[in-house]
């Protein structure tokens, strides 16, 4: 017997909706229907919680919490448009872009991307912030895929997924500040990797054109975040109901 959610009312920018026990305020929003933005965030991984583009206002909490990690509870009041939210999402998307190297115009994702995707929903037009241009060497000693740095924003979805879903642990992040970046068995060349399974996982969920298949051109990669959505629910199907489903 699979077990009932509890249903409670939370309220999104004063228009009340139905929320159950356990889950996120991001959950909530996007099956109501409501858009908080969010990067780093993938329905079936744990929550990272990293990229705080997701961040909401809590009524009588001056702090900006992230959506994904905090829970909704009864008489919730979340504010998700606010000009503060706005300006500090904007400028999170800034800061993103200037400590890489993202030149949509060569990317291979580039129509197909995510941060660019939330750079234009989020208005981001411009960036008021110094450019890092980071030397960061590209990896094409796999076979099958091409690692490019310059365009990874560290969302870790690739890190996550290769751990919960296929159990191989082949990314991780090294080092720390301006100097992190994902490594591939203790900072091995991708090619090297004796724990890979070639499942291309990583490269279908992560949302810039830094994992992609070799060969692919300009604007040519396609990314897949839905699939690992899938698998997840294909796993836990039966843990928990909402009230109305079936049993």
């Amino acid at each position: 017997m699979r077990e009932t959610r509890s249903a409670v009312h939370v309220s999104f920018d004063g228009v009340e909706y139905e929320g159950y026990a356990g889950e996120s305020v991001l959950q909530c929003a996007r099956r109501n229907g409501v858009t908080v933005p969010s990067l780093c965030f993938l329905e079936g991984l744990s929550v990272w919680g990293g990229c705080r583009i997701c961040v909401v206002e809590i009524a009588e909490d001056h702090r900006l919490r992230p959506a994904c990690a905090t829970q909704i509870a009864a008489d919730m009041e979340v504010k998700v448009e606010t000009p503060r939210l706005r300006a500090y999402r904007k400028a999170i998307l800034e800061l993103l872009f200037a400590e890489g190297n993202h030149v949509c115009a060569v990317c291979v994702s580039n129509g197909k991307c995510e941060l660019q995707d939330m750079a234009v929903l989020c208005g981001m037009d411009h960036v008021r912030y110094d450019y890092q241009s980071p030397l960061r060497e590209i990896d094409a000693s796999h076979p099958k895929y091409v690692f490019d740095p310059n365009r990874c924003i560290l969302c870790t979805r690739c890190v996550r997924v290769c751990d919960e879903i296929e159990g191989a642990h082949v990314w991780d992040i090294g080092f720390r500040g301006e100097e992190a970046h994902l490594v591939t068995e203790m900072n091995k060349p991708w090619g090297e990797s004796l724990s890979c399974t070639w499942c291309g996982k990583c490269v279908a969920v992560c949302p810039t054109g830094s994992l992609a298949y070799e060969g692919r051109a300009i604007g040519e990669m396609e990314h897949d975040p839905a699939m690992i959505q899938r698998l997840a629910v294909a796993r836990n199907r039966g843990e928990w109901l909402y009230p109305g489903e079936e049993q």
